[in-house]
């Protein structure tokens, strides 16, 4: 995306011997090695649709306010049509998208076509296309994030009652269930999606009008090109405009953080495959090339791996801008790539990640027997002894005693050496607290789960209104994603009409 400190105004010649001069340089600076060093019009086709839609709302906003006549924007207009339908590959020889595609309009139209420039530089058109395209991939990110959760959503309420075990250090903790595992996610992604949709509202403002960095002696409408671009407003100061690419490293930002989130629990449906706590459907999984047994969690894996694509695309972006001064640098050329590869690498990662989690299958008995697994109980038994009067540092070093005192096989005590260790701490018997059914219940892992009912915790009960406040708040960010596109969509009909009107 090759931008540059051009004055604003209209330019002129024709692309006739493209290789030898371009519509911008001319016979100056327009050959050499370098040539394909400084183009970047290969890696411009992701925002050629772009370009022609910023093109467009320029030249309508330049008729309108009696800077280009209407028969010439015509004409203008009807040579993007052309060039749109004969498609990227089909432009000449350029820099740029944006220099080819004016060539290509000066080529059909002849030198009235360099008027499309007027007012602008390709400082401040290049920035509009990066807004523009990224606008578009935040909106399918974030269709899929909210697609993801609905998934997960799902799978909690489906498993509110599966038991699984718990673990801290990669040790046998606590128990809890399936659907508190799946909504400690579903939580990471409700602010994922709040961090990209801050984002997106910084990102979808207009830098047209900014031209290379100094405004503009034309009277141009900054507004109206917003409106025919479905951009909420603009970015005021003109320097800032056609510079700034802190939306870039925003985005990218909320990106790399999303990815970190897909990875945490990429490595849970690992290591929980690992112990047989989880079975990947096969589309999710596959096998070794020599050992036939294997079911490898593989795309899990590679969404792990996935997230060094977007960490590396932040710091590959923070370290492209940090040395740049204002105004506009060749340096930009290189900045965007790293927002796309992120966000492409990372979009595809949601929708695995999701789509293993929501077709695997939770062998429930084999999770509630490994919830019993290193006496993960033993809060619950030290919790029932506090709730019981016994302070609750005593209480915990009853049960650390007691768990000191299991034979390596055994997983979980007795009653009858619960008591022994608590007559000798207490100086009293266990009874005196508690009774036996208690103690037995807690040592159980679903009522260890049950007795978790405070907010946010694993029993179903809370489970309940954690699925409740999730589905609300899923409902407002769809809704909101949904009131984006549709004001895209709006404004893509908006141009598309305004177009038409010169045909």
């Amino acid at each position: 995306m090759s931008e540059e400190e051009s004055e604003t105004g209209a330019a002129s010649g024709n692309a006739d011997g493209a290789d030898e001069e371009t519509v911008v340089r001319r016979d100056r600076f327009a050959g050499g090695p370098a040539r394909s060093f400084l183009s970047s019009l290969s890696d411009d086709e992701r925002i050629f649709p772009a370009d022609l839609a910023v093109d467009r709302a320029h030249v309508v906003m330049l008729t309108e306010q009696g800077i280009v006549d209407r028969d010439t924007a015509g004409e203008i207009l009807a040579a993007l049509a052309d060039i749109e339908s004969a498609g990227h590959a089909a432009l000449p020889d350029g820099e740029d998208v944006h220099e080819a595609i004016e060539s290509a309009v000066i080529d059909r139209v002849g030198p009235e076509g360099g008027k499309m420039h007027t007012a602008r530089s390709r400082n401040d058109e290049v920035a509009a296309c990066i807004r523009y395209r990224l606008r578009e991939d935040l909106l399918e990110l974030l269709s899929a994030v909210v697609g993801a959760r609905e998934q997960l959503l799902a799978v909690a309420r489906d498993h509110d009652e599966t038991v699984m075990p718990g673990y801290t250090h990669l040790q046998p903790a606590q128990p809890t269930t399936v659907a508190h595992w799946v909504l400690s996610y579903e939580q990471a992604l409700q602010r994922d999606t709040g961090r990209l949709l801050d984002a997106y509202a910084r990102v979808n403002r207009n830098p047209l009008g900014a031209a290379a960095f100094a405004g503009t002696p034309f009277d141009v409408d900054r507004d109206r090109t917003a409106a025919l671009l479905g951009f909420e407003g603009v970015v005021e100061n003109s320097m800032d405009a056609a510079s700034a690419r802190d939306f870039l490293v925003e985005v990218t930002g909320a990106v790399a953080g999303l990815a970190t989130t897909l990875s945490q629990l990429a490595e849970d449906i690992v290591v929980m495959a690992s112990k047989d706590h989880v079975e990947l459907d096969d589309d999710y999984a596959s096998t070794s090339s020599i050992m036939p047994q294997k079911k490898n969690p593989d795309t899990l894996e590679l969404v792990r791996g996935r997230t060094g694509d977007a960490v590396a695309g932040l710091n590959g972006l923070l370290t492209n801008l940090k040395g740049q001064p204002r105004a506009y640098n060749r340096d930009l050329q290189r900045a965007g790539r790293h927002a796309w590869d992120a966000i492409d690498s990372v979009t595809e990662s949601v929708e695995v990640a999701a789509g293993a989690v929501a077709t695997a299958e939770w062998p429930a008995d084999r999770l509630d027997a490994a919830a019993t697994e290193g006496f993960a109980t033993a809060t619950g038994v030290a919790d029932l002894l506090a709730m019981a009067g016994v302070p609750f540092r005593t209480a915990h070093e009853i049960v650390a005693e007691v768990a000191a005192g299991l034979d390596p096989d055994e997983d979980a005590p007795d009653y009858d050496a619960i008591a022994a260790v608590a007559e000798d701490v207490l100086d009293a018997p266990l009874s005196e607290y508690v009774d036996r059914a208690a103690v037995e219940s807690a040592l159980d892992p679903t009522e260890s789960v049950a007795m978790r009912d405070s907010r946010g915790g694993p029993a179903p009960s809370a489970i309940a209104g954690q699925l409740s406040t999730a589905e609300e708040a899923l409902a407002v960010d769809t809704e909101a994603v949904g009131d984006h596109r549709t004001t895209v969509e709006q404004a893509t009909d908006r141009l598309r009409t305004e177009v038409e009107r010169y045909a």
